[in-house]
């Protein structure tokens, strides 16, 4: 095993084809079975798609899954000193017998990728995420125009903005932490979409920069979860809309063992319950991000071919399809996803079903599958 890895321990891998994972728990028995929904087709001016991570994703009509933009390596490796790409390519799927089928491809004005997105009602916002400094802090509104995939900016926020999190409430996008203005950041502001005016509202509590965090609105809370910078967190907070205050939410972990869930992606199932799928592993990350920092020479030319040549799961990212429970204030797993763990990725939730759709597999890695998860509950 190479010296950035630790101890692996992978139960109930099932590669391809489709997979169930069924548990009891608290009373509640789910069941989610996956099936592999095809692969996103290439984007524009490319004979495949390798695969995307930081993508635009949401629900438009209740029925259509949009996905987009994103970035990868698509002429060299990271290793080898490959240059990112972001895409302007948006696809809008519909999901057939189990597949997710292409309705539209369509292409923005600007190339996109880790910015937030937030479903509502009529339409998904994506929140900065612009390959240029003119379009990263805009806020754009999709939705379907005469049966036409339609994509509107409404708005500029203040400051540029990658990786952060963001949520929707009357009318109002808070947008979380992430790098502003490109430095981490664990500020929080109130944006009203109808006009204009953003508001800055009490820090995220835990670290000063929190980066790749989750977050939902259960029960009219605010919850988030983990995230990082220069290291992984496990830590998770509760905001108070009316009081402008913070206080302290159910760490993420399972056993007495602490789970990141930094670069994972999050879905509301209802008022009380969220879903999570994904997050690097905190001791490999924390180890990774010190070594590559402090070593110089041929010693960390040493470990970042180990490092960037090591296998998907020896990364150890978080496997387990975490739902965590604002009554009770607590987490529990309902199985593992049976593909390589995404980061990234895009995770839709439209009735019963869950689209897991790309994502990071290990460090400068990307997937083009797509999967479909269907949720039973007894």
């Amino acid at each position: 095993m190479k010296k950035f890895i630790f101890t692996v321990i992978l139960s109930g891998l099932i590669l391809g084809g489709c997979s169930s994972t069924e548990v009891k728990n608290q009373g509640i028995e789910r069941k989610i079975t996956w099936e592999h929904a095809g692969d996103l087709p290439a984007q524009k001016g490319f004979e495949k798609n390798i695969g995307t991570a930081g993508v635009l994703s949401g629900v438009l009509d209740e029925k259509y899954v949009v996905v987009g933009g994103g970035a990868n390596f698509p002429y060299d490796t990271v290793l080898n000193g490959g240059a990112k790409k972001l895409y302007s390519d948006v696809y809008l799927l519909e999901e057939k017998d189990g597949k997710l089928e292409v309705a539209e491809h369509t292409n923005l004005d600007n190339e996109i990728g880790y910015g937030a997105s937030v479903t509502v009602k009529d339409g998904v916002y994506y929140i900065g995420g612009g390959a240029t400094a003119e379009a990263d802090n805009d806020i754009l509104f999709l939705n379907i125009k005469n049966g036409k995939l339609s994509a509107e900016k409404i708005g500029d926020l203040p400051f540029t903005l990658q990786n952060g999190t963001a949520v929707e409430k009357d009318g109002k996008l808070y947008i979380i932490s992430g790098k502003q203005n490109g430095k981490a950041t664990n500020k929080i502001y109130e944006y009203n979409i109808a006009t204009g005016e953003i508001k800055e509202l009490a820090p995220v509590p835990g670290g000063a920069t929190r980066t790749q965090a989750v977050s939902q609105i259960l029960d009219g809370k605010l919850y988030v979860f983990s995230g990082g910078d220069s290291t992984a967190y496990t830590d998770g907070y509760k905001y108070d809309f009316a009081a402008d205050k913070w206080t302290s939410a159910a760490s993420v972990e399972l056993d007495g063992k602490g789970i990141s869930l930094l670069g994972a992606s999050s879905v509301k199932l209802n008022e009380k319950e969220m879903m999570v799928i994904g997050g690097f592993n905190k001791e490999v990350y924390d180890n990774a991000v010190a070594n590559l920092g402090s070593l110089k020479g041929e010693e960390l030319a040493r470990f970042k071919a180990e490092y960037f040549g090591a296998d998907p799961a020896e990364f150890n990212w978080n496997r387990e399809i975490l739902i965590y429970n604002s009554d009770s204030d607590s987490w529990k797993s309902i199985g593992q996803v049976p593909f390589d763990a995404p980061c990234g990725e895009g995770l839709v939730l439209i009735g019963n079903k869950i689209f897991s759709i790309n994502g990071e597999i290990k460090p400068g890695v990307r997937t083009a599958r797509m999967y479909t998860g269907t949720i039973i509950k007894k």
